[in-house]
């Protein structure tokens, strides 16, 4: 059971100009035009299907089809572009894309993703080969170690994590690997990674890879230390949990060694482009709410059960889509202090 709570960042909106629209029957579309909305592997993709079989079945006027993206980065690129309506993306890369930070240094998002409704939390932690000397974080000093693939949320959020203060001395001497998801149980077996995140949704179980891995090589939970504590509750772009049964919350298929475990979190939701229909988001929104078992019913990934929870994630001072506000405003779950998108003036959030 979660005994600690997911803490809430708050940002600060910077200017973001409306990009070129992209494939013809995406943004804007009226009536009953297809929302295209992108999602990545694993749990996320899961959901994103389940939530387009609830449209498919519940839906008014709207219809929603689920588009491959290369993680959570990927996705909020493609959504700039106009390739895509809208797409599952996690809190932390909505702020980094905003402030032009990490990964989009270099390459800023013109457009960003307006604020929908929560789909899932992810809660990170590690695990070790249990054939390593491995035990405690301190150890994985000179390991080879995975934090997911290139260009997912979960691994941009981990290193930001392990590059705190607290115990950036222990991350400057990890080998850290760079492959795909798909190879990386592989890797854990053949023991060429001697150290690999976990993440999942509590409640729920962990996410493919992790499922995999879990079923072919023998580890145990790296052992948290005061050091890391503080490097998760002191860096803004995640939260900070505490577990008190592993092996329930995430359903491991084997015994990590531990009971109790902390992570570092990420809230993972469905954004949307700004010129993407209010009614077709406002439909999205309704459907999240009133059919949101049926979602479940496919995938139990799919958490939020109450309008409180669609909107748990909420970043101040970042613009809602007008047609999710609209949702939440006829539901009377609207916080006036939250901020409504106006896509005519999409730059001047700042």
């Amino acid at each position: 059971m979660v005994i600690g709570n997911i803490s809430r960042r708050n940002v600060l909106q910077t200017g973001a100009a409306i990009g070129a629209l992209g494939a013809a029957g995406c943004l804007g579309g009226g009536g009953g035009d297809t929302v295209r909305m992108g999602a990545s592997a694993g749990g996320t993709w899961d959901v994103g299907l389940a939530f387009e079989q609830a449209v498919s079945d519940h839906g008014e006027d709207v219809a929603y089809s689920t588009i491959e993206s290369p993680g959570y980065v990927g996705t909020t690129n493609r959504m700039s572009d106009g390739q895509v309506d809208g797409g599952i993306v996690d809190t932390n890369t909505m702020s980094k894309a905003m402030n032009g930070e990490d990964m989009f240094a270099d390459s800023s998002v013109e457009t960003l993703p307006w604020q929908g409704f929560l789909a899932f939390p992810y809660s990170i932690y590690v695990v070790a080969r249990s054939d390593t000397d491995i035990e405690t974080f301190d150890d994985l000093a000179g390991a080879t170690v995975y934090p997911a693939e290139p260009g997912y949320s979960t691994r941009a959020t981990t290193l930001d994590v392990w590059q705190m203060p607290q115990v950036a001395d222990v991350y400057e001497e990890m080998d850290i690997v760079d492959m795909g998801v798909d190879d990386a149980p592989g890797a854990m077996e053949e023991g060429t990674i001697d150290a690999a995140i976990a993440y999942g949704t509590p409640g729920v179980g962990n996410t493919g890879f992790v499922v995999e891995y879990d079923s072919r090589t023998d580890v145990r939970y790296v052992e948290h230390t005061d050091e890391l504590v503080e490097a998760i509750q002191e860096y803004s772009g995640a939260g900070f949990s505490e577990y008190d049964d592993v092996v329930e919350d995430f359903q491991w298929q084997q015994d990590i060694g531990a009971d109790g475990i902390v992570s570092w979190d990420l809230e993972v939701t469905f954004t949307f482009h700004p010129e993407t229909s209010t009614d077709q988001v406002y439909e999205l929104t309704r459907i999240a709410h009133e059919h949101g078992d049926a979602v479940r019913d496919a995938e139990p990934r799919f958490t939020p059960e109450s309008l409180d929870e669609l909107t748990s994630a909420a970043i101040d001072d970042y613009p809602w889509h007008p047609g999710a506000a609209e949702y939440y405003q006829d539901q009377d779950a609207w916080n006036d202090d939250w901020l409504v998108g106006d896509p005519d003036d999409a730059g001047s959030y700042n």
